[in-house]
């Protein structure tokens, strides 16, 4: 039996079947979000902006370049700890450049627990729809700690954002 898809995910041209696949971040894996950094700098973190201002964001040129010369037997996922209200930037800038990827998701409205908590949660979603997580490319050590635990080889990129 198939498991009911969580409506925070998004089809990039319907449901792909389940099979291998590769995990990539947004912010600071495939989306440059150096240029909007600073509304994080301490002592007032500025969330709602920096999220807001993603779709200004330049793609990575070499992960983009990554995506192009992926096998395509491979699904790429792309799982970000973005909240859903900017999904529609997102999108939009995922469309913009032209970006290869099957599927997008996103973090809940109503999730406000840590980026670890949630992607630890949903590779178990990912599993239970049956795709087989071969990799994945992560900027943010506690989160390639998890991939790890949860036995998924994972690259860091070097964003200067967890410094």
């Amino acid at each position: 039996m198939t498991p009911v898809v969580p409506p925070n995910w998004d089809w990039r041209a319907g449901p792909v079947e389940s099979g291998p696949a590769v995990v990539f971040d947004m912010d600071g894996v495939l989306s440059d979000a150096s240029r909007r950094q600073h509304y994080l700098d301490r002592p007032y973190r500025d969330w709602e902006a920096f999220f807001a201002a993603c779709g200004d964001d330049e793609p990575v040129a070499e992960v983009a370049r990554l995506l192009e010369v992926l096998d395509d037997d491979l699904r790429v996922l792309l799982l970000t700890a973005r909240p859903q209200r900017v999904r529609d930037q997102t999108l939009g800038w995922l469309d913009r450049y032209g970006l290869r990827w099957d599927l997008l998701v996103m973090r809940d409205w109503d999730d406000h627990g840590s980026s670890r908590s949630y992607k630890r949660r949903v590779v178990g979603e990912f599993r239970e729809f049956g795709f087989e997580l071969r990799l994945a490319f992560e900027d943010d050590r506690r989160n390639v700690e998890m991939f790890h635990e949860e036995g998924v080889p994972c690259v860091y990129i070097h964003s200067g954002y967890y410094d």
